[in-house]
């Protein structure tokens, strides 16, 4: 069975915008988007948490030509399934048992996880939380061990080839690409091996799609000291 249509609720420079990334890299601009104004409660409205009960963005809604929906909520998952989707876009190693593959999916999964957790952390601590919840020792602990441990291991990838599994652009980059961007925004990630990786990655089509939104984004919630329900 066929997917008729595909829409992707989205909110500037978050997660969504990997997926929006992946969906131009694949399909092309065949998809629609819907925004989300998380900073304004949206993803708190019962319309929306019955779609998704995690309250937050991407959600990629996916109509089959029988109507039937499904909904996926993990933005890697949902940048592996397309590119696992289009193998002719060549945006991955083929399924099977080679080093290939496994380092791809480990660093999928590397960007996803461990990366991610650390990058939330400091940005609900610096810029979502209220004042009397936010942590500094939880600041200062993540941004020390994100710049002890995630950065050289990149940089070491990095320094031996032009994208973070080889010499070819894949769906780790999508992954791992938008969190070096979100790393940079908190200063992190500032070594210019970092530059010019991005620099690599921010000339792909899809990449300009996928962030042309950006500059609607602002780390600060505001209101932050008011907020009714924790957006994390």
């Amino acid at each position: 069975m066929k997917v008729q249509k595909l829409k992707l609720y989205h909110f500037p420079a978050t997660r969504s915008a990997r997926v929006r990334w992946a969906l131009h890299e694949t399909i092309g601009d065949e998809f629609e988007v819907q925004a989300l104004d998380l900073y304004s409660g949206d993803q708190y409205r019962d319309e929306y948490l019955r779609k998704n009960p995690n309250h937050n963005v991407p959600l990629l809604e996916i109509t089959m030509e029988d109507g039937s929906v499904h909904r996926m909520l993990e933005s890697v998952a949902m940048v592996e399934w397309l590119v696992e989707s289009f193998p002719e876009k060549k945006l991955s190693p083929p399924v099977g048992l080679s080093p290939e593959r496994a380092d791809y999916l480990q660093m999928m999964h590397f960007g996803g996880t461990w990366m991610d957790m650390m990058l939330w952390q400091v940005r609900i601590h610096e810029h979502v939380l209220p004042s009397d919840q936010s942590d500094p020792r939880t600041i200062d602990r993540y941004r020390q061990k994100f710049v002890e441990e995630v950065e050289p291991q990149l940089k070491e990838r990095l320094c031996q080839t032009s994208f973070i599994c080889g010499d070819a652009f894949s769906g780790a980059d999508i992954v791992i690409g938008h969190n070096v961007t979100w790393a940079r925004g908190y200063h992190l990630c500032q070594d210019d091996i970092f530059h010019e990786y991005l620099s690599r990655i921010s000339k792909r089509p899809a990449f300009l799609k996928a962030f042309e939104d950006a500059r609607k984004f602002t780390p600060e919630v505001p209101n932050k000291n008011k907020l009714a329900k924790f957006s994390g």
